[in-house]
């Protein structure tokens, strides 16, 4: 073996995400792109707004090109972060300052760096379950070791009851991603009102903090009438990451923050740490991109496209008689196995060349994720494909 022994776990363990992602390319290639419907990566398929390409133009005609394409502070361009400070105190009744800004190379980088920066060798992060897969990889990958738990399927909030027993002396981070990948749950204020209690008994317990990421890239993508709770309102020690992958649909281009309320314990310590953590990532942010996205924080997402894609999978899905979440944000339906051999169900779905993402890789087995951020064309086109999986799922039962 002439790769590390820490890296090859994660190697073995990579994405099954990607893995189904490629496997439809192949599959495209024998049947037709036609013929596959790829439920499987949480690509926008929604363009990013126009402005944020005359954005681009404007930046690069106009803009001194040392400037948007030379190094800044590591933390990124005081102006995009001051103006970003700002929306979010307009919009949350926050007080965050141009310093409680770090830019970063996207949500993943943000996570990355708070790990970074919090983590020793074997200290423990918590995700509850079910939890974006990635998290697993980027726990190892800084040290740590990441303890899932359990879902709660009755009703898809966090599942505070189970939270003590997975708390020990070494957990120094929790995870929550609201509104929620895989199942578009947003957890409610009561819900995090709940986590704030168990925390401060926990930590009553263990004898240091414990932080809460609060990982957001599809905060701006919430249906009907439900409101996602500002978690710093519910949470004291807590840490915003943020993406303008799905908002602004720029999920190639890697731009994001994180966000440091004052409330904090040991504010300055972990503002400063994560600029550095930053450095050592990424060095600093894409600048054409932070430059871009300034200019159009008050852009929203075409939500009523996945809205409708919303409305046409969940109903034809339930119609068939499947038992789904009903998403409340995000881009994912979460639909639970007919057979207790989910597996089974997955690569039936694969038979009739439906592309569902096996919910064991996100800590809950026995469901499978479909990523509704696609054509309203295709999903039409995939209902005769889940009517014939809708058959032989009663045929695996009888």
């Amino acid at each position: 073996m002439v790769i590390s022994k820490r890296m090859f776990p994660l190697l073995a363990g990579s994405s099954a995400i990607r893995k189904l992602f490629e496997e439809g390319k192949a599959m495209a290639k024998e049947v037709g792109a036609e013929n596959v419907y790829d439920y499987s990566l949480g690509n926008p398929s929604v363009p990013a707004p126009e402005l944020v390409n005359e954005s681009i133009k404007d930046i690069l005609d106009n803009m001194d090109p040392l400037v948007v394409h030379g190094y800044m502070s590591n933390s990124g361009f005081e102006d995009v972060r001051k103006d970003i400070a700002d929306d979010l105190n307009r919009r949350f009744g926050s007080s965050f300052q141009t310093d409680d800004i770090i830019m970063t190379a996207g949500a993943a980088m943000a996570i990355n760096d708070v790990l970074n920066l919090f983590l020793d060798f074997d200290d423990e992060v918590i995700a509850f379950a079910p939890f974006f897969g990635e998290y697993r990889n980027y726990v190892k990958m800084a040290g740590g070791e990441l303890k899932a738990v359990p879902a709660d399927t009755k009703t898809f909030q966090l599942n505070i009851d189970a939270l003590d027993d997975v708390i020990t002396e070494k957990t120094k981070l929790i995870l929550v991603n609201n509104p929620n990948n895989p199942t578009g749950a947003i957890y409610s204020g009561e819900t995090l009102d709940r986590l704030q209690k168990a925390v401060e008994k926990a930590e009553k317990r263990v004898g240091h903090p414990i932080f809460v990421i609060s990982d957001e890239p599809y905060r701006e993508l919430v249906y009907d009438d439900n409101v996602l709770p500002y978690l710093p309102d519910h949470i004291k020690n807590c840490l915003i990451v943020y993406s303008f992958s799905k908002s602004l649909s720029l999920p190639g281009e890697r731009i994001g923050y994180v966000a440091v309320p004052d409330q904090i314990d040991g504010y300055d310590e972990v503002k400063n740490g994560l600029v550095v953590t930053n450095r050592i990532g990424s060095v600093n942010a894409p600048s054409l991109m932070q430059l871009a996205v300034r200019r159009c924080l008050n852009e929203k997402p075409h939500i009523e496209v996945y809205d409708s894609n919303r409305k046409l999978l969940y109903g034809k899905l339930t119609e068939l008689g499947f038992e789904c979440v009903k998403p409340q944000g995000a881009f994912y339906l979460f639909v639970k196995s007919p057979i207790d051999d989910y597996q089974a169900f997955v690569n039936e779905g694969k038979k009739q060349h439906i592309l569902m993402v096996d919910a064991a890789s996100f800590g809950c087995p026995g469901y499978v994720r479909l990523a509704y951020c696609v054509s309203p064309d295709m999903i039409r086109r995939s209902f005769p494909a889940f009517e014939r999986l809708a058959q032989a799922m009663k045929a695996y039962k009888d």
